[in-house]
């Protein structure tokens, strides 16, 4: 049996062997790091980059992507009073796919995973309607345009799992997504001369 002052002179000399061949390999990993870090600082005059995870750069980007498209856009006046008023565009496929109710991604790997395979999206105009005028605040004298679509979203749903039996499941799908898109057309005052 060994005793303890013989357990403390064997791990006192290979902390020092270690130590000695740690220094002397040309490894700077520790004072590497600092030294790199602190040129980072001075270089660009910013704070150290902290990391962001995943989850939390997709919100960020929703976030951005909401505040980006979800304005209201506000269009001059049209000239002539039976100029053709019509809907702008129907929403983009991106817009529809944003909008389905429970998105198939997450899950647990190889226990559950859902994908959408083969989708065709078609657009219906629904309402197509003009206000009449009247005053907004920050825009004035406006009309609302109002543009409503049902988009039907068809696709093959796709659920597969690996564990504890594997299977996959196939089904053709379809989800109804309501748009709406409106937008503010200024009306034209009298002309002054």
């Amino acid at each position: 049996m060994q005793t303890f002052g013989r357990q403390l002179r064997r791990w006192a000399m290979l902390t020092a062997i270690c130590l000695m061949t740690f220094v002397n390999s040309g490894c700077t990993l520790t004072s590497g790091f600092v030294s790199v870090l602190t040129e980072y600082v001075t270089f660009w005059e910013a704070p150290v980059p902290i990391p962001v995870s995943a989850y939390k750069s997709q919100q960020i980007e929703d976030e951005l992507w909401e505040q980006e498209r979800g304005r209201v856009a506000i269009l001059d006046p049209i000239d002539g009073e039976n100029a053709p008023m019509h809907c702008m565009d129907p929403p983009s496929d991106e817009a529809v796919m944003k909008a389905l109710p429970d998105s198939p991604a997450g899950g647990f790997a190889f226990f559950k995973e859902t994908h959408r395979n083969n989708v065709r999206i078609v657009k219906e105009l629904i309402v197509d309607r003009l206000d009449d005028p009247r005053v907004y605040p920050l825009v004035g004298p406006a009309r609302q345009k109002h543009c409503h679509y049902k988009c039907t979203v068809y696709y093959d749903k796709v659920i597969r799992s690996y564990w504890p039996i594997p299977f996959t499941s196939e089904d053709q799908s379809q989800e109804v997504v309501y748009i709406d898109k409106n937008y503010l057309i200024r009306v034209a005052g009298p002309q002054t001369y």
